[in-house]
């Protein structure tokens, strides 16, 4: 009897939980917030503005120049001003750091680890950040893993995109986070 009543409750759960195929409950964020981070790789030529350098690379010694096939193996780590908006010479509201390992040989892709400080009026503490990063897709989003300060222990998807470029020495992203996880 029990046996059959364990059974005919996890039936009635397996029913009532596929009640709707197909359709999905729409989570809403708890918090959102849009900033932008500016790249400047170091080349050689410019050590007083570059905020990022190559520690790793298949060229060897080389670590001014990006190598060659879809930059595949080269490690660059960061410490990039953060704005509220896409001008690099807005006050920063913090700073993006972290690194970035271009992982592909077919394309430009590359996987990030990265952390926000943030040290503003609005905002303390930081957020962090890792994924895959297809870079020739328009917009991609990242895991957010978690959080300090303001952040504490928050979670969600940052969209980020390649707000501008300049050659190989510099990028921003717009980066487009949804808290989905608030404490």
């Amino acid at each position: 009897m029990r046996a059959t009543c364990i059974l005919l409750c996890f039936f009635t759960f397996l029913v009532a939980s596929s009640a709707h195929p197909g359709k999905k409950k729409q989570y809403k964020p708890c918090k959102e917030l849009v900033l932008y981070f500016h790249d400047i790789i170091y080349n050689g030529q410019n050590a007083a503005n570059a905020t990022s350098a190559i520690v790793a690379a298949p060229e060897g010694a080389n670590l001014t120049i990006l190598a060659s096939q879809f930059h595949f193996g080269n490690i660059a780590v960061f410490d990039d001003p953060i704005t509220l908006d896409n001008n690099l010479h807005s006050p920063p509201v913090g700073r993006a750091q972290g690194m970035y390992i271009y992982d592909t040989k077919n394309t430009f892709t590359a996987w990030l680890g990265f952390s926000f400080a943030l040290n503003s009026t609005d905002h303390q503490g930081s957020i962090n950040f890792i994924g895959a990063d297809p870079i020739m897709i328009k917009t991609r989003d990242i895991s957010v893993v978690g959080g300090t300060g303001d952040f504490f222990m928050h979670r969600g998807i940052a969209t980020i995109a390649t707000d501008a470029f300049e050659g190989e020495v510099y990028f921003r992203l717009r980066v487009d986070i949804k808290f989905y996880e608030c404490w």
